[in-house]
């Protein structure tokens, strides 16, 4: 490897020419080095053109996107002086006099606390105190809180005065992973920078450069893997990368090093066992996961390998040749393949199974176990008629059979009660599970979202005006103004979640006549059973015996043996077609 001491250095290298870990030894020295965060970088630059500089920033992200070295680099820029320079700069190359000293945390004017160590009120009050004086060497005096959510309410409430008021040699810079837990009144004193997540193909090729710098080689592959490992954290990339550099001292390291490195599976095993879902063989899936496993896979990485899998098929189906797939021929065409083989809702069904799954796994007590029973489902499901074709089914009153086309199926008639259609056109058992995830009608849907107890859903339906229903995966309904916003997405996820077909669902104005709600049904059938219970004699003779007297209620009798009334539910509920038993009956 190269000498630690290269141009690239943030900071020294370690005392006694120890090692210093990528993670230092490449942290950015500039903004220009920081990658994936050009918006900020572009606020930050157009902010010290126009002199209206924030007096306290809030840096949030997840781990390792930059958030300190942000806060380092803001500083050195707030208090650049160079030659002929002497003002708050972005450009910070050649560094300023006071850069090194910010770069090393051993500025008098940079004071940087980890909340995260010093929560209380005291720690607080020691910024309080030294806020009133001015810079001893620089433009401004900065203080820098690092993981600022985990201050405690009585240290925010100490801050929040000097914070909203400060002297204008001060600034303040928050930095947190956890922008939720920061209250709003400190929240609303800051100029706010979420660092973004950096996309895999980006990191990828600066895991690359660095490798060039470092003289060692990585299979492009390997770097790929690390990339997505580190889920859009430089730093992270960068520990992998180092721990990944010790598998082969001296050689190449192959993408099967990091693999084994990173506990993943074999690529190209995990198309055979995608393939092996997708063909609804089970023998084979499982038989291919326990192998996997028994080499050191974890059945988590596994489920996120297969979901991984699925989005770039479904990518591929859907954008064609502007896809891009990460990998190499061989992939890409068995990829491209899974795309073709498969319709987009089944490949939607596989990646809501997946989720699922991977949710179960961590949750139970054998992840090998829980991987395993996953992979029976998704091979069950693919045994029944892809959704869109189980939808023209349930329709069209056809039959299915696993391996024939749509077209050669033998029609039942239509006019055939659906309870006895498996009887009458020798549908086989992939068929009555379709139907068994239908809904008859819009009262159906509301049933079952009540048994699901979404009671905000079920009011919102209870009272959505419904034009058309079709139980194929299509709802329209008369726009509302106090409907939910979410109406639609939410609805269309939990129908998508019971049945297996997409469903359409669209809000009209146009409609050709009136129409009511169910709870408007309700309404006026128990108005009507009342008006149909005072017409009957005994009723009439009571209301005329009692002036000023009203029915407060109908209620159903519960009647057992011999038919007398046992009790009375102590809800009333409505008569949907007629009057019902009374208490008068008895």
């Amino acid at each position: 490897m190269n000498d630690s001491a290269s141009p690239g250095l943030f900071g020294e290298p370690a005392s006694g020419g120890g090692y210093l870990v990528l993670a230092r030894k490449y942290r950015p020295r500039t903004f220009a080095d920081l990658i994936g965060q050009e918006a900020m970088v572009r606020t930050i630059a157009n902010s010290f053109a126009l002199n209206r500089i924030a007096h306290a920033t809030m840096l949030t992200g997840v781990r390792g996107v930059g958030k300190t070295t942000t806060a380092r680099l803001l500083a050195r820029a707030l208090n650049y002086r160079s030659g002929d320079i002497d003002a708050p700069h972005i450009d910070l190359d050649p560094p300023g006099e006071h850069c090194q000293a910010i770069m090393e945390s051993r500025h008098p004017d940079v004071f940087e606390m980890d909340a995260a160590s010093r929560t209380g009120i005291n720690d607080i009050r020691e910024i309080l105190d030294s806020v009133r004086y001015a810079p001893v060497m620089a433009r401004y005096k900065l203080y820098i809180i690092d993981e600022v959510h985990m201050l405690s309410t009585q240290a925010f409430n100490g801050l929040l005065k000097t914070l909203e008021e400060p002297p204008p040699h001060v600034k303040f810079i928050f930095a947190t992973t956890e922008i939720r837990k920061v209250p709003v009144t400190v929240l609303s004193r800051c100029q706010r920078f979420d660092l973004k997540r950096i996309d895999s193909e980006r990191l990828a090729e600066h895991l690359s450069m660095i490798c060039a710098k470092e003289g060692v080689k990585v299979d492009a592959d390997g770097i790929a893997l690390i990339a997505r490992a580190a889920e859009g954290s430089a730093r992270d990339g960068l520990s992998l990368l180092d721990q990944a550099l010790v598998q082969k001292p001296g050689a190449s390291v192959s993408a099967a090093d990091i693999r084994e490195m990173l506990g993943l599976a074999d690529r190209a095993r995990m198309l055979d066992l995608f393939d092996a879902i997708a063909k609804g063989d089970a023998r084979t899936a499982i038989l291919e996961a326990r192998n996997q496993y028994d080499s050191g896979a974890d059945p988590s990485l596994i489920l996120r390998d297969l979901l991984d899998i699925g989005h770039e098929a479904a990518r591929a189906q859907a954008l064609g040749a502007e896809a891009r797939i990460l990998g190499g021929a061989d992939w890409v065409a068995r990829v491209r393949g899974l795309a073709s083989s498969l319709s987009p809702a089944q490949l939607s069904r596989v990646w809501q199974m997946l989720l699922k799954a991977l949710e179960e796994a961590g949750k139970a007590p054998d992840p090998i176990a829980a991987l395993e029973m996953a992979l029976v489902r998704l091979c069950a499901a693919q045994k029944l008629p892809p959704p869109e074709d189980a939808a023209r089914l349930l329709r069209d009153g056809a039959s299915w059979t696993a391996g024939v086309p749509a077209g050669e199926s033998v029609a039942a008639p239509t006019s055939a009660p659906r309870a006895h259609l498996a009887e009458s056109a020798g549908e086989t058992p992939a068929v009555q599970e379709a139907q068994r995830f239908a809904f008859a009608s819009f009262e159906a849907i509301t049933t079952a979202v009540a048994e699901e107890r979404d009671i905000e859903l079920e009011i919102a339906l209870d009272r959505l005006k419904v034009t058309h229903f079709s139980p194929n995966g299509e709802i329209v309904f008369v726009a509302s103004p106090d409907q939910p916003r979410d109406l639609v997405r939410r609805l269309k996820a939990f129908l998508e979640e019971k049945t297996p077909f997409e469903w359409r669902i669209r809000a009209s104005n146009e409609t050709a006549a009136p129409v009511e709600s169910l709870a408007e049904r309700r309404k006026r059938e128990a108005a009507r059973a009342l008006e149909e219970l005072k017409r009957q004699p005994f009723v009439a003779a009571a209301l005329k015996a009692f002036p000023g007297a009203e029915i407060a209620a109908v209620r159903e009798p519960i009647v057992e043996g011999g038919g007398d009334v046992a009790a009375f539910p102590a809800k009333p509920t409505p008569a949907p077609g007629g009057p019902r038993k009374k208490e008068a009956d008895r």
